[in-house]
């Protein structure tokens, strides 16, 4: 599982490195890529293949025309982008990844339990900012969790 909060940086090459804890979590589950695409938000999601995989079969299961799954392959897998990790525990960002997220230097890692959320620095605190000011929500979305 995927949890806390991690900064890291962006090198000249586009390559960024994973907490170690993400690692950690990669080899628990015999993974040795993530599965990179755009976010809903302006954000990146990564996947460890094997999580990605049973992603799209799910999705699979979807009916193809319903113009709500249409959108969603459009947006979210035609993006994907599989990410090897290196030697030195890098992944390598493309582009255009890059350009849609805003990533420029700093990078914030969010596990999101299943997945990782890949921000631009300034733009993660907005959105954190913005989160914690609507928290109020929170206590009704932990409720329905029985907690």
């Amino acid at each position: 599982m995927f949890r806390g909060r991690y900064d890291t940086t962006v090198d000249d090459k586009g390559r960024t490195s994973l907490p170690f804890r993400y690692r950690e979590v990669l080899a628990s589950v015999d993974d040795d890529r993530f599965v990179v695409t755009t976010g809903l938000e302006p954000c990146l999601v990564a996947y460890p293949l094997s999580g990605w995989r049973e992603f799209e079969q799910r999705l699979m299961s979807k009916p193809s025309f319903d113009p709500s799954v249409v959108m969603l392959k459009r947006v979210y897998v035609s993006s994907a982008v599989e990410c090897p990790v290196d030697g030195h525990g890098r992944i390598l960002l493309p582009q255009n990844l890059r350009d849609y997220a805003g990533i420029t230097r700093k990078v914030v890692w969010g596990g999101m339990v299943g997945y990782v959320e890949l921000w631009d620095e300034g733009r993660f605190r907005e959105i954190f900012t913005a989160a914690q000011a609507g928290a109020t929500g929170l206590g009704k979305a932990l409720a329905d969790l029985g907690l």
